[in-house]
């Protein structure tokens, strides 16, 4: 008998169809023996609409309050999930984050899990129940409602596998794994059956939506076996797991791309100490993360300075970089808000001497420049103008021998 903890998103749970679609699917995993715990989130558009209502009385109303609007949501399905269970004849006990004692800290709208009292969940484990909890909600210690932020079910699941010391935490949502890249932009693009927990954040933070990148970073903190699957349909999904597990480690499991991308310069600054932190003390004082960073030595004594930042904060940062280079007699500031970051992302570059040379020569062969360079153990960026987004891609898919006919899949 194996303990699994399954998650279902809002698309997962949107209907009342749905609702019953995913009873089913839970009872055929009660009818193999198993033991489960369900995460759900709110109905598809359902926590939309009550940011829409609180906006409607109130601009930006304050977070305690939205909190307590917006774990409604959940409570919703956790009832109507159990019911469906019921109805089905197999008993189940609904519980919202607070009932549970998901205790997390006080920062209202993305609270963080500090803990988790899971001797409700085992007694009505031992009593056959099957245990549905509310995702993306928690109480912090004196008692008030928390919400984790966007994708926060994701992590109410693993802290929950974490906890109950499950034997693999199921991600339910509405694509079937994880892919080589983004199958709308390649169509040659293949399900992984397996990556690290490592690959999987680097693709995350790179542009990759699948999961929450705190979820993933609490099951590898834990060690919580992770499975990416399908609510729509049968398939074996995508396993994320620890590096031990991974039998066959291939030079790069995937290439991301992010949009959200904006370049800065600062031109003209003087080189000497002290300089990087009066550009980006500012920069971070406004609450403004920093990504790529370069900087070129002149030869006249002064230096250009060049990061990337999330295109929202583009404007702002570009406001903030006019101050600064008043305030440091720099020569000039640019900007560009049209680029893109394209990643190749592998643990087997740890093994592999050449992966840069080849990336760069596929990007070259296609006529394009490339404007910046970032690396680390397993991954390497570069940023590119952003309208060779979609052939940087594909140019990077078919030299790495991704394409599904070319290439074994990972196991």
């Amino acid at each position: 008998m194996a303990l699994i903890v399954q998650k279902y998103g809002g698309t997962s749970v949107g209907s009342i169809e749905r609702i019953n679609a995913v009873a089913d699917r839970i009872i055929e995993y009660k009818e193999q023996g198993n033991d489960l715990v369900v995460a759900v989130s709110a109905m598809s558009g359902e926590t939309n609409r009550l940011i829409a209502l609180a906006e409607a009385i109130k601009p930006n109303p304050k977070g305690r309050e939205l909190d307590v609007l917006l774990s409604t949501g959940e409570q919703v399905t956790i009832a109507l999930l159990s019911m469906a269970l019921e109805t089905r004849g197999y008993p189940a006990r609904s519980y919202t984050g607070g009932q549970v004692r998901i205790l997390t800290d006080s920062m209202h709208n993305k609270a963080r899990i500090l803990n988790i009292d899971e001797d409700k969940i085992k007694s009505d484990l031992a009593k056959g129940r099957v245990v549905v909890v509310a995702g993306f909600q928690g109480v912090d210690e004196d008692g008030n409602i928390t919400t984790l932020g966007r994708g926060g079910s994701d992590t109410t699941a693993v802290a929950l596998a974490a906890a109950l010391k499950a034997d693999e935490c199921q991600i339910y949502t509405d694509v079937d794994g994880v892919y080589t890249t983004d199958p709308r932009i390649v169509s040659k693009a293949r399900r992984l059956e397996a990556v690290t927990y490592e690959e999987m954040l680097e693709m995350s933070s790179l542009g990759a939506k699948v999961l929450q990148i705190r979820s993933v970073e609490f099951a590898q903190k834990y060690n919580v076996p992770l499975r990416v699957l399908s609510s729509f349909q049968e398939g074996e999904g995508t396993l994320i797991t620890s590096e031990d597990n991974i039998m066959e480690q291939v030079q790069i499991s995937g290439i991301t791309a992010n949009r959200d991308e904006a370049k800065v310069t600062l031109l003209g600054v003087p080189d000497k100490p002290g300089v990087a932190v009066a550009i980006l003390g500012p920069v971070a004082d406004a609450g403004i993360e920093v990504d790529m960073i370069i900087q070129n030595v002149g030869a006249d004594g002064t230096t250009d300075f060049t990061f990337t930042v999330h295109r929202n904060d583009y404007n702002q940062t570009m406001e903030i970089l006019n101050q600064v280079k008043k305030d440091l007699n720099a020569r000039a500031v640019e900007g560009d808000d049209k680029i893109v970051k394209v990643s190749v992302v592998g643990i087997g570059m740890r093994s592999h001497a050449g992966i840069a040379s080849k990336m760069f020569s596929a990007l070259s062969e296609e006529g394009i420049n490339i404007q910046m360079i970032s690396t680390s153990e397993i991954k390497i960026s570069v940023v590119v103008e952003e309208k060779y987004l979609e052939l940087s891609v594909r140019s990077l898919h078919s030299a790495f021998g991704l394409d599904e006919e070319e290439n074994t899949v990972n196991t």
